[in-house]
Order: C-alpha cells, then sequence, then structure tokens
C-alpha cells in the first residue's frame, strides 16, 4: 500500500473519536509499516552519501572510485556526490512535507496527549530542512570550487545532518509508531 493508498481513505472520515482503534488496525499496521520503510530508505541512502563524500576528502584511489561510481550508475565523483545529496535531500524534504501535512494532524486529532511529541516532530523537521539546505549548499560549492575546505564542509554537513536525523527517525518511530498502528484512516 503507497503513501497514495492511504490518503483515500481520508475522503470518508467519520467522527474524530472513531479513528483510533484500541488494538492495531490492518491501515494503522501497512501506514507505519510504510513509514519504517521509507525512514530504511533515508538511513541507507544517508549512508550511501556520506561513505562517498569521506572517501572522495580521503583521497579514494581514483580507479576504486570508479568503481564505486559504476555500481552507483555514474560517471564522475563530484557530479555523483552532488546528485545523491541534492536528490536525498529533496527526497527528505518531500517526506517530512508529506507528514506534516498529510499524518500529523491526523495523529495529534486522533490522540491529543501526542500533542507535545507531534510539536516536536515538527520542529525537528524544521530544523532537519535547515541541515539539508546545508548539504546541498555545500555539494553545490564542492562542484564550483573543488578543494580540501570545500570537501570537507560536505563531510561536516553530512555527520550534523546524520546526527540530527538519526535521532530524529528513531524517535519518530517509537514515540508516534504505535498510535499509527491503530489509526483507522488518516
Amino acid at each position: 500500500m503507497g503513501w497514495s493508498s492511504t490518503l483515500g481513505a481520508a475522503q470518508h472520515t467519520p467522527g474524530i473519536g472513531a479513528q483510533l482503534s484500541n488494538t492495531e488496525t490492518e491501515q494503522g499496521k501497512a501506514l507505519y509499516d510504510e513509514l519504517l520503510w521509507v525512514h530504511g530508505v533515508i538511513r541507507r541512502d544517508l549512508n550511501t552519501v556520506q561513505r562517498l563524500a569521506e572517501a572522495v576528502l580521503a583521497g579514494l584511489d581514483p580507479i576504486d572510485l570508479q568503481h564505486e561510481l559504476k555500481r552507483l550508475e555514474t560517471t564522475g565523483p563530484l557530479w555523483q556526490l552532488k546528485v545523491n545529496c541534492l536528490r536525498y535531500c529533496r527526497f527528505v524534504h518531500g517526506h517530512h512535507d508529506f507528514e506534516d501535512t498529510a499524518w500529523l494532524p491526523s495523529v495529534r486529532r486522533a490522540d491529543p496527549s501526542l500533542a507535545p511529541a507531534v510539536e516536536r516532530v515538527d520542529e525537528e523537521h524544521r530544523r532537519i530542512a535547515v541541515r539539508l539546505d546545508e548539504v546541498a549548499a555545500a555539494a553545490t560549492t564542492l562542484t564550483e570550487l573543488d578543494e580540501g575546505d570545500t570537501r570537507a564542509a560536505v563531510v561536516e554537513a553530512l555527520n550534523t545532518l546524520a546526527d540530527d536525523l538519526l535521532e530524529h527517525l528513531a524517535y519518530e518511530e517509537l514515540t508516534l509508531g504505535p498510535t499509527l498502528r491503530r489509526l483507522r484512516y488518516i
């Protein structure tokens, strides 16, 4: 079940009290499983982008770098780094935009006691958006000015993003997951 298929249920919304089940629902489990899948993709891609940035910074042997790039289906390290960083940043921005507009309001309505957790998630989304923009800017600068300092800036931006993002994903899964799994619709 995709995000778009879970949105369709929101059009047939009965009273708010009926939104949350006492037990896990098929719809809620599917929503939570999809959240975990998207978070897994975010974690995996973050690891790939960080690894490539650190390898370029460390002066990875060009032949080894070419093998890695071929595996990632591209032609040059700086282009790969920029494209992966920018693609990754857009993906995470889109995921958080969806959460902010589609299901966080439903979680807040379904379980008002989660309002502080939803507020924290909203704040973390804003902070991570800044971090993503910093990564994108550093990657763009690197393609314009390939120097040690610009390479180091990419790695630093990615490491800062990783720290914030990984903590956020874990918090969101642990705090909102139990309620997500009990939602009848969003």
